[in-house]
């Protein structure tokens, strides 16, 4: 089912997505990798507070390319999720809404996920040239000196992706296998 939704994504949002529909995101996001996700951790273990409120907030896991002339980015591909699943129960509990990456997850981030009441999207990998095209915008928020993996807040229209991971824990990755498999047999 093809779905128009509004980010940051609300709980109620979050709960009428199901695995398998495929959305399109307009509103606010953040991009967030590795190495931002390693000093947010730190930030936390030392009580203090992070340079965004998560609260239903959307992280794309991603590192922009340099920006063309005229254009707010570069190519803005996925990165792959499971580099950031040490980090994502702590942050999904602390009201993290979404996170749009690509790959697997976790067991620990599945259970967060349904624990949250969030969601996991895929976006396609090797189309970031096209993704970008949906971003209205980029401004880097904190840690500059980060570089592409520094956080930025993104304006999207119609950014596309795919319910993975939905709130009730039903899994993409896991059930079209099943499907597979049942077709070939």
């Amino acid at each position: 089912m093809n779905k128009k939704i509004h980010a940051p994504i609300s709980h109620e949002e979050a709960a009428d997505l199901r695995a398998g529909d495929y959305v399109y995101i307009t509103g606010t996001i953040y991009t967030a990798r590795d190495a931002a996700h390693k000093r947010m951790q730190e930030t936390l273990d030392r009580g203090e507070p992070l340079p965004l409120d998560l609260k239903n907030n959307v992280i794309y896991y991603m590192g922009p390319s340099p920006a063309r002339k005229g254009r707010p980015i570069g190519s803005a591909g996925p990165t792959t999720a499971s580099r950031m699943d040490k980090y994502t129960p702590r942050l999904l509990d602390l009201g993290l809404g979404a996170m749009i990456g690509k790959g697997k997850r976790s067991q620990a981030v599945k259970d967060a996920i349904v624990r949250s009441g969030s969601v996991y999207f895929a976006a396609v990998g090797g189309a970031g040239a096209l993704l970008s095209k949906r971003i209205l915008s980029s401004e880097v928020i904190a840690y500059d000196d980060l570089g592409t993996e520094a956080i930025r807040r993104l304006e999207v229209e119609d950014f596309p992706a795919v319910v993975v991971i939905d709130s009730l824990g039903n899994d993409l990755y896991e059930t079209a296998v099943l499907q597979y498999r049942k077709q070939e047999a």
